[in-house]
C-alpha cells in the first residue's frame, strides 16, 4: 500500500452502499416478503415488460459499484501527491482500494470485470472518465454527447451510437469541469457554453443545462497525430494526382486559396495538406480560434484568440491577431477559418504584399463562397458600395478549393475554380477540375471521378514562369485522356 498517497487528515471512509440488492439470498433479520394471500386478478391480455438481461444487470451493478469506489478514492487520495507519483504506482493504489472497498462490499468479481473496474477508475482519477477510450482510439473522429446516455462517434464519415454512457448529469458535467479548468475557462448556468481545446488538441465545446434541455451537449473534434499530405489524400481518392500537380504549382507559386465547405468536410485537413508545398524559407504566422492546424515549416508563427474573462474583458479575437500579424513581417498569413469581421483585414493582406495567404470559409459552392465573403464585409460594418467590395475579393482571392463530405461518408475535392476577374459588376470564375458522379453502389458507396472541365488554366503562364510548367493533358476532360 502506497501511504503517501493517502490523506492523513483521517478523512472517513465512504457510507458502504446496501449490498443487499447485490446478493441473490435474503439476509438474516430482514426475510423475504411472503407471497401475497390472494392473487391480482389478471387481465385478458396482459401486457408482457421485458425483463432487462443478465448482461445489462451486470452493468449497472458495476456502474454502481464504481460510482461508490470512486467516491473513497476522491476521499481517500491525496490528489496534490499524485502529480509526483508514476502511472505503475497510481494504478496500484488504485487497485488496492478497490480492492478494499469490494471486499466490505462483500461483491465478487472476475479478473476480467476487476481488470475493467481499474482501468475505467484510473481514467476517472487522471483522465476524462468514459471519454477516454474514445480518445485513445485512433479510429474514431468525432465525439458527439447528447446527456449523458447517448454517445455518438463519426468512423469514416459514419455516425454510430457507441455503448459508452455516464452515470448521469452531475457525472457528465463534472467531466465536463474538469476539461475547463485544465485551460482557464468555465461553464455554468450564467456562462452556458465553452469553446476550448484538449492536452492532445482536439477541439471541445460544451453547452449545459438550462440551455441543452435534455443534458449537457459535448463536441470533440479529435485532433490527428499523423498529418496526413497530399500523397495520402490522394491515395485515399480525396482528389486526384493532376489535382494534386495543379495545387501544387498553385501554392508554389502564391496564389492566394481559399479552402470552401461544409461542417466535417475537411476543410483543415485540406488547408494541412496545402501548407506542405510552402518552402521552409518562407516565415509563415497562423491565426486560429483553436488551434488545429499542424504546419510542418521550420519558421511557423501560431496565434489563438481568447474570448473574454468573467467580467467581460481581455477577449483577444482573430482580427486583433491578424492586425498584428501584418506588422510581424509575414511572407503568408493562414487563417484557420474566416468567419465575420477579421475577413477585411485578410482580403486588405492578400492584396498588400502577402500573396500565398490561405483561409477557409463554410460555403457549398465557389459562388457560394463569394457571396459568404460579401456578407461577411457587410457584416462587419464597412461602408462600401458592392461594386467596390466584388472588385477587392476578385484581386485578393485567386483559388477556390471546394471540399465535401458525401452521404456514404467520403470527403472529397468536388471542384477547384479559379477568379479570373471582373466584368461589370460579376465576379468571373472558371472551374478547372471537378468530381462527377456517375452512380451508387448498393451498399451506399458513390462513384464516380475526378476531371479536368478542359480549360487552361489563366495561371498557366504564372506557373511556367516560376518553373511549373505543367502538361495541357491535365485539363483534358476525362474522356479525351482515353
Amino acid at each position: 500500500m502506497f501511504s503517501r498517497y493517502r490523506k492523513t487528515t483521517g478523512a472517513q471512509a465512504v457510507k458502504p452502499v446496501d449490498a443487499a440488492a447485490d446478493r441473490s439470498k435474503p439476509q438474516a433479520g430482514n426475510p423475504a416478503p411472503k407471497a401475497a394471500s390472494k392473487p391480482e386478478p389478471s387481465s385478458p391480455h396482459p401486457a408482457v415488460v421485458a425483463a432487462p438481461d443478465a448482461t445489462t444487470q451486470r452493468k449497472h451493478r458495476l456502474n454502481s459499484i464504481k460510482s461508490d469506489i470512486h467516491k473513497r478514492l476522491l476521499e481517500n487520495l491525496n490528489l496534490a501527491a499524485l502529480e509526483t507519483a508514476s502511472e505503475a504506482e497510481l494504478r496500484t493504489e488504485i487497485s488496492t482500494i478497490a480492492a478494499e472497498t469490494l471486499s466490505e462490499l462483500d461483491v465478487v468479481l472476475n479478473s476480467e470485470e476487476r481488470k475493467t473496474l481499474n482501468q475505467e477508475l484510473y481514467y476517472e482519477v487522471m483522465g476524462l472518465g468514459p471519454l477516454e477510450p474514445l480518445l485513445q482510439d485512433d479510429t474514431v473522429n468525432d465525439i458527439l454527447v447528447n446527456g449523458p446516455k447517448q454517445v455518438f462517434i463519426e468512423r469514416a464519415g459514419k455516425l454510430t451510437l457507441s455503448d459508452v454512457t455516464f452515470r448521469d448529469d452531475r457525472h457528465l458535467l463534472r467531466i465536463i469541469d474538469k476539461i475547463v479548468s485544465a485551460v482557464g475557462r468555465r461553464v455554468d448556468e450564467s456562462n452556458p457554453y465553452v469553446d476550448a481545446r484538449l492536452a492532445d488538441g482536439s477541439r471541445f465545446n460544451a453547452m449545459v443545462p438550462p440551455v441543452a434541455v435534455d443534458g449537457a451537449l459535448v463536441s470533440i473534434r479529435k485532433f490527428k497525430k499523423d498529418k496526413l499530405g497530399i500523397k495520402d489524400l490522394v491515395r485515399f481518392g480525396a482528389f486526384s494526382e493532376e489535382m494534386a500537380l495543379y495545387l501544387e504549382a498553385a501554392v508554389s507559386t502564391r496564389l492566394n486559396v481559399i479552402v470552401s465547405g461544409g461542417t466535417g468536410s475537411g476543410k483543415t485537413t485540406t488547408l494541412n495538406a496545402l501548407s506542405g508545398f510552402i518552402g521552409n524559407e518562407e516565415r509563415v504566422l497562423t491565426i486560429e480560434d483553436t488551434a488545429e492546424l499542424q504546419l510542418q515549416q521550420i519558421h511557423v508563427g501560431r496565434m489563438e484568440s481568447r474570448p473574454a474573462n468573467m467580467e467581460g474583458k481581455g477577449a483577444v479575437t482573430q482580427r486583433d491577431c491578424l492586425r498584428n500579424a501584418l506588422r510581424m513581417r509575414p511572407d503568408r498569413i493562414i487563417v484557420g477559418e474566416t468567419r465575420g469581421e477579421e475577413v477585411i483585414d485578410m482580403l486588405q493582406a492578400m492584396n498588400t504584399g502577402h500573396d500565398g495567404s490561405m483561409t477557409t470559409i463554410h460555403a457549398n459552392s465557389a459562388r457560394d463562397g463569394i457571396s459568404r465573403l460579401e456578407n461577411m464585409v457587410a457584416m462587419a460594418g464597412i461602408e462600401m458600395p458592392l461594386r467596390a467590395v466584388r472588385s477587392q475579393i476578385g484581386s485578393a482571392v485567386n483559388l477556390i478549393v471546394q471540399v465535401s463530405r458525401l452521404q456514404d461518408g467520403s470527403r472529397r475535392m468536388m471542384s477547384i475554380t479559379e477568379i479570373t476577374g471582373m466584368e461589370g459588376e460579376i465576379i468571373t470564375m472558371q472551374e478547372i477540375f471537378r468530381f462527377e458522379r456517375t452512380g451508387l453502389e448498393p451498399d451506399g458507396t458513390i462513384l464516380g471521378h475526378y476531371t479536368g472541365t478542359g480549360l487552361r488554366s489563366a495561371f498557366a503562364d504564372r506557373f511556367k514562369r516560376w518553373g511549373y510548367d505543367l502538361p495541357a493533358s491535365i485539363y483534358d476532360e476525362i474522356g479525351a485522356r482515353r
